[in-house]
């Protein structure tokens, strides 16, 4: 049986300007293949309603569960969750329970729980809060949508809490080998090797060092017996 497929939305304005680094891909599709989940699509837009809708409505349809990254905070351009509200039909208010737990932690602070902070204690209606043990503020599930933010250790601590809620399949297993010749030359014999494991993937990464040319080839799956037959084939097709 097939694992269960995700996929990820990032939303803000600043990853697609280059003014910030995406890092909670890389470790949300880590944590995935971990759990024995395939993250199958990654699609990054802009701070833009019309954008989050469309894009959050066709991955939903498509994957078993979906993760957004962004959008949550307290100020005028976090839009996140009014568009998920929006991509499900749903009513959106400040709910009591978000409003509480925001609360606490600012009396704690010593510091106004003024409006702005209050959006993020705004939930679409039929959502379930994900726990942020860093910073308090929660993130929400809807559907098959978990919706996080995206301050990094923030996003990590939310991937954490949803995860051990999540059905998984079988860990993706990888071996490695590297080939000390071009991909032109190798082609050939890796496609046949591919079309005689179909259940494996087999990707070919090149390189260049010190003017020679290599690659190195790395098949992935779940069946480790089958890995190992795949490696011992490829090795006896390019020996050292």
């Amino acid at each position: 049986m097939p694992n269960p497929t995700a996929a990820m939305l990032v939303i803000g304005d600043e990853i697609l300007s280059g003014r910030t680094r995406d890092s909670n891909m890389h470790h949300l599709a880590r944590e995935l293949t971990k759990h024995g989940i395939d993250l199958r699509e990654v699609r990054f837009v802009a701070d833009d309603r019309a954008s989050i809708v469309g894009s959050l409505n066709a991955l939903r349809a498509a994957h078993d569960t979906v993760f957004t990254s962004g959008g949550i905070g307290p100020t005028h351009d976090d839009i996140t969750a009014d568009s998920v509200a929006a991509a499900f039909g749903v009513g959106i208010d400040v709910r009591d329970d978000a409003r509480a737990l925001l609360q606490a932690h600012y009396d704690r602070q010593g510091t106004e729980f003024n409006e702005a902070r209050k959006r993020m204690a705004r939930i679409p209606d039929t959502a379930t809060l994900i726990e942020n043990p860093v910073s308090i503020a929660p993130g929400f599930t809807i559907g098959n949508v978990h919706v996080m933010a995206g301050v990094p250790n923030v996003f990590e601590a939310m991937v954490a809490s949803v995860l051990p809620t999540l059905t998984g399949g079988a860990p993706l297993l990888s071996q490695s080998l590297r080939i000390e010749r071009g991909e032109g030359e190798i082609a050939g014999p890796l496609a046949e090797l591919a079309g005689d494991f179909p259940e494996l993937s087999i990707g070919s990464y090149p390189y260049q060092r010190n003017g020679a040319f290599g690659a190195n080839i790395v098949i992935r799956g779940t069946d480790g017996a089958q890995i190992d037959a795949a490696m011992t084939r490829l090795a006896g097709l390019f020996p050292a």
